[in-house]
């Protein structure tokens, strides 16, 4: 559970990086850039901890997690359907992943 928590903050921090900036795409790129970074820092400091614990139990593919909610809610884009039929093929391959045959 330690390590779906570090991720989970670890992934809300990234997207923060990554996308945050484009509500401001007033801003300078130069400032946007640091400020990305910063961010970016605070994430690597639960993401290093998150994969290093849980590689005990699960394996590297198993530790990558994709979110949509940022987009839609930070951002304010709609969740169209193809999207969601993405997210369930998604889901169903992380099922065959984590699934013990």
């Amino acid at each position: 559970m330690k390590t779906i928590i570090l991720l989970t903050v670890s992934n809300i921090f990234m997207t923060a990086a990554w996308y945050g900036h484009l509500k401001y795409k007033e801003s300078p790129l130069f400032k946007v850039i640091l400020i990305s970074w910063s961010i970016a820092f605070v994430e690597y400091c639960f993401q290093v901890p998150a994969n290093r614990i849980g590689h005990f139990q699960f394996s590297a593919a198993q530790l990558k997690i994709v979110f949509c909610v940022f987009s839609v809610i930070y951002l304010k884009e709609d969740l169209k359907w193809n999207y969601i039929v993405g997210f369930t093929l998604i889901a169903g391959a992380a099922f065959f992943v984590f699934k013990e045959w």
